[in-house]
């Protein structure tokens, strides 16, 4: 019940925000139309103004798959008011400043994210962050690029 709320919530604010400017990460994201945990975890985080801003940014954005996979109640537990530090870290670890295309990843890159910590991308096998492989890499965005992942990553403890 809290989720449903929180997505109707979202979904007003972005439609709010969304007619102020064009595609940017956010917009994209939204209208993507598999992303609709993220962007209640952006909302419930405080981060949708952020990723609105100028940036550029580079987002590994799980689906709403990845995160239906994690254990049952994470979700809704992360999306709780007193969890917002944990959540803010975990979706900032998804983050990177700077505009990364495909193009420009390497063998073991160490790229350092907005939350703090470090990602690891490897290219054997298909792109990946960590553990999380990178399904749809180089949707554009009018302040960055997303980069769709399977998983939820987690920044280390």
């Amino acid at each position: 019940m809290f989720i449903k709320k929180l997505m109707l919530a979202t979904a007003v604010a972005v439609t709010l925000v969304t007619n102020a400017s064009a595609a940017d990460i956010v917009d994209t994201a939204v209208q993507a139309g598999q992303f609709k945990t993220l962007a209640a975890a952006l909302q419930a985080a405080g981060l949708i103004e952020t990723l609105k801003g100028k940036g550029p940014f580079t987002v590994f954005a799980p689906t709403d798959a990845a995160f239906a996979a994690l254990p049952k109640g994470t979700v809704d537990d992360l999306l709780k008011p007193e969890n917002k530090a944990k959540l803010t870290s975990i979706l900032t670890y998804h983050v990177l400043a700077g505009k990364v295309m495909s193009m420009d990843l390497k063998e073991n890159m160490k790229a350092k994210t907005v939350q703090g910590s470090e990602v690891t991308i490897t290219l054997m096998g298909g792109p990946k962050v960590n553990e999380a492989k990178v399904v749809t890499p180089d949707i554009a965005a009018d302040n960055g690029v997303i980069h769709v992942i399977d998983k939820v990553i987690l920044p280390p403890s």
